[in-house]
């Protein structure tokens, strides 16, 4: 056995050789493949938030100088211009982050921002209104220009089981950029003396932005031979065509704008929340902010160790979940009545425990929304097409807009009619559940992902070892022993691949795990004797789905063991790769003899006593063995030396 798999190895194509991973999602700051562009998007964000809240402060304050408008009009005005560069020419983002290298574009947008400050300073030099509108809205499009390159930048930096890391990290980055910037806005338009020092911050934090954008490495274009389409509206409607392709991933799309309507429409009452609802002064929407900003984060950094290094779409019903629950228990957790007199200081604030709950809500809607919002931004990265990823983050962005202008204007609709501010966010609550269900019912791989997620980190701990052997992309077939009705879900969610299972037709009988493994797109197989027409569509339909380079996973005992020791292999694995040759994954379950799910000591289900939460179970992976040599007989051996003696 020694010679054999150096045999085989030599006939099968070679997995990519992955550079050293690091060991934590926080040791990426320290590569230069990815700190330097995580400075300057942080710093872009930062810079965004500091002109836009300094403006708008500004305006409120001290608006009967610039200006015979309302401090309301204006406000709003000045969130409708940042806003509307994102309709305007994301389009064209997109386009420019597929056609030319994405670290020459991110230094170019930082030169620009650079421009953008002198515009400003110049506006307050003059004490013009409009210039500082026409600067802002050059801040919305240096925003708008670095979105597509922003994340279409990463899959080009970094492997596959560093994207949840890298993602989380952005995201993390955004919020707190967004909530320091926000501070440093409204302290620096609070500082005596001339306000153009609003434009000179700005200018030195777009200075600092160059330099670390100076030092991102090369990307290179996807699409170099792109013809640019000047015409923002149909180019808009073909980048949404480019993302409609995958259904999958248009979903995502719709799910992330949905997040991004939920998160500001909440962000967007939370200065009127802190004043009318929980009777608190200026620093009490600074409290708010920040706790939900440390809720996203955690729960950005934690898709990492709960996914593994790998997306795992099961974290977003997860995420939704969650985004329900504390959504509407902020209803109920909001008081009813104002304290009375002035407007209460944050220790004062912070003394009443009614605050407390409401402060836990925002944490965990901040928490939940980090599991929602981060696996699918890696799944939108991970399915698009590569020449047209940039083109698509760009029609996320227009819809990302779209929606979150929907929102606010649905949100002022309704608290104009009388509905009040904690209702408000009871009733997106339950809108956010029913969007949940919708976007589940078409696409039931993040529900069933969600049901696999759930099953490993709860009743089982599953430890995984030699994964690595499943090709990344490209078909291939894997075999495994056959132990108990879960099978199926422990490696699918062990899985970063969709699989696509050969299971006995009669499986499906079982009313839920029928109705799981209907949806997972398993392929029912029966015996020759029993069905010969059913067994020859399986066969057929598992010959399709290897052209179509899926995995397909088959288990050659032909059934679930009733003793715990494995069943003869039969040949319909030798029959699969002689039709289509591929590589064969030998892989060996352990520890799953005597759970719940299992035959053991009788029928399996039936005995409450074998369901022990977070059992040890595992999943072994050997190396891939070449169609020719995939006899039943040496892969049997193969995956009982796998297997061991853990049954």
């Amino acid at each position: 056995m020694s010679s054999e798999p150096t045999a085989q190895q030599a006939q099968l194509p070679q997995l990519p050789q992955l550079p050293q991973l690091p060991h934590s999602q926080f040791a990426l700051l320290k590569t230069r493949r990815f700190a330097p562009f995580f400075i300057t998007q942080f710093l872009g964000a930062f810079n965004d938030n500091l002109f836009k809240n300094a403006l708008v402060v500004i305006l409120t304050f001290h608006a009967a100088s610039w200006t015979t408008l309302a401090p309301e009009v204006l406000t709003n005005l000045a969130a409708g211009i940042f806003i509307l560069p994102f309709f305007l020419f994301s389009a064209s983002a997109g386009q420019f982050a597929d056609k030319y290298d994405k670290s020459r574009l991110a230094r170019l947008v930082k030169v620009l921002e650079m421009v953008i400050m002198g515009v400003a300073a110049l506006g307050f030099f003059m004490h013009s209104l409009a210039v500082l509108l026409g600067a802002l809205f050059l801040l919305g499009l240096h925003s708008t220009l670095f979105g597509p390159v922003k994340y279409a930048i990463l899959p080009q930096h970094l492997c596959e089981e560093e994207l949840v890391g890298g993602n989380a990290l952005v995201e993390t980055g955004t919020f707190v950029a967004i909530l320091v910037g926000t501070l440093a806005g409204g302290l620096l338009a609070g500082v005596g003396g001339h306000p153009s020092w609003v434009a000179f911050a700005g200018l030195l934090v777009a200075a600092a932005g160059f330099l670390a954008s100076c030092r991102i490495p090369p990307a290179p274009a996807p699409a170099p031979e792109l013809q640019i389409n000047h015409n923002p509206f149909s180019e808009t409607w073909r980048n949404i065509g480019f993302a409609r392709q995958n259904r999958t991933v248009f979903l995502s799309i719709l799910g992330i704008s949905w997040f991004w309507l939920y998160g500001a429409l909440f962000l967007a009452q939370f200065p009127v929340y802190a004043k009318n609802v929980l009777g608190g002064d200026e620093t009490s929407v600074t409290l708010l902010l920040a706790i939900f900003t440390v809720g996203i984060g955690l729960g950005s950094m934690l898709c990492e160790k709960l996914s593994g290094k790998h997306v795992e779409i099961g974290l977003v019903p997860f995420g939704s979940i969650g985004l329900t629950l504390f959504g509407l228990d902020l209803v109920f957790a909001s008081p009813a009545l104002l304290p009375d007199g002035a407007p209460l200081a944050i220790g004062r604030l912070l003394a009443l425990h009614e605050t407390w709950r409401v402060l836990f809500d925002l944490f965990a809607l901040g928490l939940f929304g980090g599991f929602f919002i981060v696996p699918l931004y890696v799944l939108i990265q991970l399915r698009s097409a590569p020449e047209h990823r940039a083109r698509i983050i760009a029609a996320n962005n227009i819809l990302n807009a779209l929606f979150m202008v929907t929102g606010a204007l649905a949100a002022a609709g309704l608290l104009g009619n009388g509905l009040s501010i904690p209702v408000l966010f009871g009733l997106a609550a339950l809108c956010n559940a029913l969007v949940a269900v919708y976007i589940y019912s078409l696409v039931p791989e993040f529900m069933l992902r969600f049901v696999a997620w759930l099953l490993i980190h709860s009743i089982y701990r599953l430890e995984q070892k030699g994964l690595e052997h499943i090709p990344h992309e490209g078909p291939a077939v894997l075999i495994c022993n056959h132990v108990s009705f879960v099978d199926p879900i422990v490696i699918a969610a062990a899985s970063r691949r969709p699989i696509r299972f050969v299971m006995d037709h009669r499986i499906f009988r079982m009313p839920l795990i029928g109705f799981i493994f209907r949806h997972m797109r398993t392929i029912p197989i029966a015996p020759a004797k029993e069905d010969a027409a059913l067994m020859e569509r399986a066969f057929d339909e598992v010959a399709r789905a290897l052209d179509d380079g899926d995995l397909v996973c088959i288990f050659p005992e032909g059934g679930i063991t009733s003793t715990g020791d494995m069943l003869p292999f039969r040949p319909g694995v030798q029959r699969i790769v002689t039709r289509t040759p591929v590589a064969v994954v030998p892989m060996a379950l352990r520890g799953l003899w005597g759970s719940f799910f299992s035959r053991k000591d009788g029928p399996a289900m039936s005995r409450p006593s074998h369901l022990r939460p977070f059992s040890k179970i595992g999943l072994v992976a050997g190396a891939p063995v070449a169609p020719e040599l995939a006899t039943p007989e040496r892969l049997q051996a193969l995956v009982a030396e796998l297997r061991g003696d853990q049954r």
